[in-house]
C-alpha cells in the first residue's frame, strides 16, 4: 500500500492535515518526536480522539515512525529507514518553528526550518521518494510592497525576521533538490483557528496582543484595555491589512490539491482576497479583551498611566513589529486556477472575536490537557500474539500477507504472514499492496478478544468487512480469530 509521509502532524495545521488525509481515505504515515509528557504514538492517539469526539465516527490509525527532524537520518534505525523506502511514495513536509527570532540556546527557528528541511530532503534522496510537498508561508517575500507572484521567491526583498529568512532558506534548498520531481509549494497567509469553532492550538502572532493583553490585566487589575492606544504604541494608523486565513481552509485546500497529480509541482499562495484592516483586528482585541479575559479580583494598587502601559506593550511586541506591517497583494493565478470551488471564507468581526474567545477560554494553551491513553490499545496485544516488526515479512512461497485496519482508539494497520490456512506467524506495520484486508474498530475488536462476540457474528453484523479475492472468508476469519485469542489462552 502507497503511503504519504506526514512531518509536523501535532502542530495545529498538521493535526488538520493529518485528519482530512484520514477522512478523504489516504494511507498516511507519521513522524513523530516523543514529547516529555507523551510517548510519539501516544500524541497522535491524542489528536485523533478529540477528532473522533467531533466528527462523530472513528478514524483510522497512522503508522507512527518516532523521529527527530533535527538528527541525521531523522534518528530512524535502518528498519525504519527501508520501511518508509518500501511502503512511501510521497512527503508532505509541514513541521515548522514559528519562533520570529533566533535562539542562541536552541538554535530556531533554523534548527527545525533549515537544517530540519535538509534532513528530511536527504531522507527522500536515501529512500528514492521523488513526490515533495512543501509547506513554505507567503511571508517569504518579506518587506516587499505591491504584487507578490507566486513564481517569485527571492528578489532581493529585505526580511521581517529570522522566521522569514529561515522559510526563505528552505524553500531555496527543496526547489534545488535535484533528485525530486517538481515540488509543490503552499503559502499559506497568517494562520488563525477554525473558521467555525474558533479551535487552535498555536498562540503566535495574531493572538500575541491578547496574551499581553492578559498579562497586562493579570499585573495591574485593570478594569478595561483600549485597543487603540496600544495600535498607537506600535506606530500602527489601523489602514494596514493583514493577510488571515482559517486552519480548515488551509487543510481542505492542501488535501484537494495533494489530491490532484495534475496541480502539483506549483507554487501555491493560500491567502486571502480580501484581507483586514489592522483597526479590525484591535477592535476584536478590545472587544475580547473586555469581555472574555479573566480578571483577578481589584486590588488597592495605582492604575499605571497610560504612557507606561504604551511602553510595556510595545516592549513586548517589538519582535513582532515587521509582522504587523501593512501587506502586501498576493498573486493568487495558481490557487483560482485549481481551487475556483475553495474560496477563502470571510474572515471577519465575528470569526476574530471568535478564535479570540477560544484562545483566551483556553488560556492559550496552559496548561496542557492530560494524556488519556486508549483504554485497550490493539498493538499492545497483538505483541502478546505474535512478531510485530516494522522489517518485511515474508510467509511460505504461495501464501497470504493479510492486511489488517483497525480504526479507533488504540487502532492501527499491519499486514499479516499468514499459513496456508490463514493462521498468521508474524506481523509487520502498514498495510501492504495487493493482498485482501480485513476491516474493524477498536471496540469491535475488543470484543473479539473478551469472547463477547465471534468473529462470524462480527461479520454477519457488519463490524467486520473483508475485501480482495486473495484468500477465501475462511482463511481470513481463521486469522482474525488468531489474533484476537485471548492473551490468557496463549
Amino acid at each position: 500500500m502507497s503511503y504519504h509521509l506526514l512531518t509536523g502532524s501535532t502542530g495545529l495545521l498538521g493535526s488538520y492535515l493529518l485528519r482530512d488525509s484520514l477522512c478523504a481515505g489516504r494511507r498516511v504515515a507519521v513522524l513523530v518526536r516523543s514529547s516529555i509528557a507523551e510517548p510519539a504514538r501516544q500524541r497522535i492517539e491524542s489528536i485523533l480522539a478529540r477528532w473522533e469526539q467531533e466528527l462523530g465516527h472513528a478514524l483510522p490509525r497512522p503508522p507512527v515512525l518516532e523521529a527527530d527532524l533535527c538528527e541525521g537520518d531523522l534518528g530512524l534505525d535502518s528498519a525504519a529507514l527501508n520501511w518508509i523506502a518500501r511502503n512511501c511514495v510521497s512527503v508532505i513536509h509541514n513541521a515548522a518553528s514559528l519562533s520570529f527570532e533566533a535562539n542562541p540556546r536552541t538554535g530556531e527557528p533554523y534548527r527545525s526550518n533549515v537544517e530540519g528541511t535538509r534532513n528530511v530532503l536527504e531522507l527522500c534522496r536515501k529512500t528514492g521518494i521523488r513526490q515533495f510537498h512543501h509547506v513554505s508561508t507567503a511571508y517569504v517575500c518579506g518587506l516587499r510592497t505591491g504584487r507578490v507572484l507566486e513564481s517569485e521567491l527571492d528578489v532581493g526583498q529585505t526580511l521581517g525576521n529570522d522566521y522569514e529568512k529561515s522559510k526563505v532558506q528552505a524553500e531555496k534548498m527543496v526547489r534545488e533538490a535535484d533528485f525530486l520531481d517538481p515540488p509543490t509549494i503552499y503559502r499559506p497567509a497568517i494562520i488563525i483557528g477554525d473558521s467555525t469553532t474558533g479551535y487552535t492550538t498555536t498562540f503566535h502572532g495574531f493572538y500575541t496582543p491578547l496574551k499581553i493583553g492578559q498579562a497586562i490585566i493579570d499585573r495591574t487589575h485593570l478594569s478595561e484595555i483600549y485597543g487603540e492606544p496600544l495600535m498607537d504604541a506600535l506606530g500602527l494608523s489601523g489602514k494596514e491589512c493583514k493577510n488571515l486565513v482559517p486552519v480548515d481552509w488551509v487543510s481542505k485546500l492542501i488535501t484537494h490539491l495533494y489530491g490532484r497529480p495534475d496541480c502539483h509541482g506549483r507554487t501555491y499562495h493560500l491567502t486571502s482576497d480580501r484581507p483586514v484592516p489592522v483597526s479590525t483586528i484591535c477592535a476584536v482585541g478590545e472587544r475580547a479583551m473586555n469581555e472574555y479575559a479573566r480578571r483577578a479580583p481589584a486590588k488597592n494598587s495605582p492604575v499605571p498611566e497610560l504612557a507606561e502601559l504604551q511602553a510595556t506593550f510595545a516592549a513586548q511586541m517589538e519582535v513582532y513589529r515587521a509582522y504587523w506591517r501593512d501587506d502586501p497583494g498576493f498573486d493568487r493565478t495558481n490557487l483560482a486556477e485549481a481551487a475556483p470551488n475553495l474560496p477563502c471564507p470571510s474572515v471577519d468581526f465575528e470569526m476574530l472575536l471568535r478564535t479570540s474567545q477560544y484562545a483566551i477560554g483556553a488560556n492559550f494553551g496552559w496548561p496542557r490537557r492530560p494524556s488519556v491513553p486508549p483504554e485497550f490499545d490493539v498493538l499492545d496485544h497483538l505483541k502478546g500474539i505474535l512478531p510485530v516488526e516494522l522489517s518485511p515479512i515474508q510467509p511460505p512461497a504461495g501464501e497470504l500477507r493479510i492486511g489488517v485496519q483497525v480504526n479507533g482508539a488504540g487502532g492501527g494497520e499491519w499486514t499479516l504472514a499468514a499459513g496456508r490456512n490463514g493462521t498468521p506467524a508474524a506481523a509487520e506495520m502498514g498495510i501492504a499492496e495487493g493482498g485482501p484486508l480485513l476491516y474493524l474498530n477498536s471496540k469491535t475488536f475488543q470484543r473479539l478478544v473478551s469472547g463477547e462476540i465471534t468473529a462470524d457474528q462480527a461479520l454477519q453484523h457488519g463490524g467486520l468487512v473483508t475485501e480482495g479475492n486473495h484468500a477465501s472468508q475462511e482463511q481470513l476469519l481463521c486469522a482474525l480469530q488468531t489474533i484476537t485469542a485471548s492473551k490468557t489462552h496463549q
